[in-house]
């Protein structure tokens, strides 16, 4: 494999000693992009067992080491993907400032990378700094999805929409958050492993993977915080019904490899939707039908299915839930204040639901009675399973659940209550 490293050193890159200073570098980001994207060969997927143990044996130094050799390679060659399928959008969506904004973001964060391309892996210091200048990229693009969707209204109120742009767009969009997801995924792995802090609540934790993930557990969680928003604005909420069917061992609790917050963000997303519509439909009711909700682990698929009495929606509908371009929700006032709730205002909260149910080769439905009530569809794998990267398919290598697990050695570190710790992790 062909690695960035050998580009660097061929094709001067700004911020190294051959370079000229990142801060000037408009007329390198095409090469460098270029370079990024054509000189990084992809090799096999990786798994969540491979992202959490990238290194099976040696010291923590070693292993921290072998993932920073890992992802200053491959983390470039992500942000360069994105970078040039962002230049295919139309111009005139280019051109709103959210747009724009959101590209320096990344150009800022790919130059911060490319400038450890040609550091001693076997440095403390240099090892401390990359794992700090994980930390500052996650943040600087904690708005990105916001911003992207400002971006959107924005292009839609000043052009109007059509079809065909609709279309576009919403395979743009896919693919861009799918791909925020896995790079995001990966760079937790590594910088809440190695930033050197540690959180007892979930000693079992290896990043931001559970390898033995209690699936009831979340649905509890993500349906108490729910259920807590709900009684907040309607002062009232439907209870839960749970059923959980496990064919490998009837006694045996719902266990899987997953991460734990992924999973409460859809969740919490389903129930909040679920108890709306239960809650509207029956304002005159004295007693509000339950959320059902059946769980079952099979040999390779761990289903979940929430079932609500909300009325449903009409077949022809279905489909625009999922849909970033026909949300009618009003835009949040201030995308920069970090108390918002998540994605509130946009209506993005059931099309990225479904991206990180795919990002494992798992997948979200929804199945609708109109007249009656709505039913949403979990499917996740029990198996070890790879990432999905539709945008990252050709150049960089996508992450099975076992590297996943594997990507760093295993640790003390814990991310705390799925609820408390998903919108970082997350987002």
């Amino acid at each position: 494999m062909t690695s960035c490293l050998v580009i660097s050193s061929q094709y001067p890159i700004p911020g190294t000693e051959t370079g000229r200073d990142y801060l000037n570098w408009s007329n390198e980001k095409p090469t460098l992009v270029f370079h990024c994207i054509t000189f990084c060969y992809s090799v096999p997927p990786m798994s969540t067992t491979q992202m959490c143990c990238h290194v099976t044996t040696g010291s923590a130094n070693a292993c921290e080491k072998t993932s920073f050799v890992f992802l200053r390679q491959e983390l470039p060659v992500r942000l360069a993907n994105i970078m040039k399928e962002i230049d295919f959008l139309p111009d005139k969506l280019l051109s709103t400032p959210s747009l724009q904004l959101l590209q320096s973001w990344y150009e800022t964060s790919l130059m911060e990378l490319v400038g450890f391309l040609e550091k001693e892996p076997d440095d403390k210091k240099i090892l401390k700094k990359f794992t700090e200048t994980l930390v500052n990229i996650r943040n600087r693009h904690n708005n990105v999805v916001p911003t992207m969707a400002q971006g959107v209204v924005e292009y839609k109120d000043a052009f109007g929409s059509d079809p065909v742009t609709n279309q576009n767009v919403q395979y743009f969009l896919d693919r861009f958050y799918m791909s925020r997801i896995s790079t995001r995924m990966i760079m937790n792995q590594h910088s809440l492993i190695f930033d050197g802090s540690a959180n007892p609540a979930h000693p079992k934790h290896i990043g931001t993977i559970d390898p033995d993930c209690d699936v009831t557990e979340v649905v509890k969680d993500a349906f108490d915080s729910s259920k807590m928003l709900c009684e907040q604005y309607y002062l009232t909420s439907p209870e839960i019904d749970i059923t959980q069917v496990n064919a490998n061992g009837p006694d045996q609790p719902l266990r899987i490899v997953y991460v734990p917050s992924h999973l409460y963000h859809m969740l919490f997303e389903l129930f909040k939707n679920a108890m709306r519509a239960t809650v509207e439909t029956h304002e005159m009711a004295l007693h509000l039908p339950p959320v059902k909700v059946r769980v079952s682990l099979g040999s390779e698929d761990l289903t979940i299915k929430i079932s609500d009495r909300g009325g449903g929606v009409p077949l022809r509908k279905i489909e625009r839930l999922f849909s970033y371009m026909y949300s009618t929700a009003p835009s949040p006032v201030d995308i920069d204040n970090s108390r918002n709730a998540p994605l509130a205002g946009f209506g993005y909260g059931l099309p990225i639901s479904r991206l990180y149910a795919k990002y494992f080769q798992g997948d979200l439905q929804l199945y609708s009675m109109e007249g009656y009530g709505t039913s949403a569809v979990i499917y996740l794998k029990s198996t070890r399973v790879c990432e999905r990267l539709d945008i990252l398919a050709s150049v960089s290598r996508p992450l099975t659940s076992t590297e996943l697990l594997l990507l760093v050695l295993r640790s003390s570190f814990t991310t705390g209550p799925y609820g408390e710790q998903h919108h970082a992790e997350v987002y």
